[in-house]
């Protein structure tokens, strides 16, 4: 049993959202909230699996209260929802530890097998799709003065889970790692889980984020 913290401003798009939700099994609706600020009150309280987040909000938006619910390290993961075409506060709420997005049109199963690859620490959109909403906002993206930035995380990683992460970077699957680098997709999932660990990525898509904004990745790589 997956739970799940509905948040957003509109009454109906809950009901609607809380509808679907307790149709399956799988999931269970624990609360809901209109606003941020509710929406970090809620999750501390009622610790749930998922929190299914609006961005745009009166008061506290989704991205503040996303930052607030990662910054516990308690166990909800956040799902942003979002009109990707009209909002463009994505990029800053995948950096505030969203797990990943979803738009507010896609289709029931989409959402539903969203919620459960978040719930399982997993990134609910596929790298390449990670790869092309990154593109999309590079160019609000400066390259930084002297290079790429130093991180004590990356100097963590072997010259092979380095290798990885600039592949997770260029948006390939494990099945496309395995395939360039000659090694099984049991061994690339092993990798990746490690370059995660150190690096401190909640999931694949926060990877690929420290990978952007440290120059292995982006139009700005080396």
């Amino acid at each position: 049993m997956t739970t799940v913290l509905i948040v957003d401003d509109q009454p109906l798009q809950r009901y609607g959202f809380s509808l679907l939700l307790d149709s399956v099994p799988e999931t269970e609706v624990v609360g809901e909230a209109a606003h941020g600020g509710e929406a970090v009150r809620k999750a501390a309280e009622l610790r749930p699996d998922v929190v299914l987040m609006d961005v745009r909000m009166p008061g506290m938006d989704g991205i503040e209260a996303t930052r607030r619910i990662t910054a516990t390290g308690d166990r909800s993961r956040v799902l942003v929802l979002t009109t990707f075409d009209l909002d463009e506060y994505v990029h800053a709420a995948l950096r505030a530890g969203a797990s990943g997005f979803l738009l507010k049109d896609a289709r029931p199963e989409e959402l539903l097998a969203g919620i459960r690859a978040v719930a399982i620490g997993d990134a609910v959109i596929a790298p390449a799709l990670t790869r092309r909403l990154l593109h999309q906002f590079a160019h609000l993206l400066p390259p930084r003065p002297g290079g790429p930035a130093k991180d004590t995380r990356l100097s963590s990683l072997t010259d092979r889970e380095r290798e990885i992460l600039v592949a997770m970077g260029k948006g390939w699957n494990n099945g496309e790692i395995a395939t360039h680098f000659v090694l099984s997709e049991s061994t690339v999932k092993s990798h990746v889980g490690r370059v995660l660990a150190k690096i401190g990525a909640r999931d694949r898509v926060q990877a690929v984020i420290l990978a952007y904004d440290h120059g292995l990745a982006g139009p700005h790589a080396e």
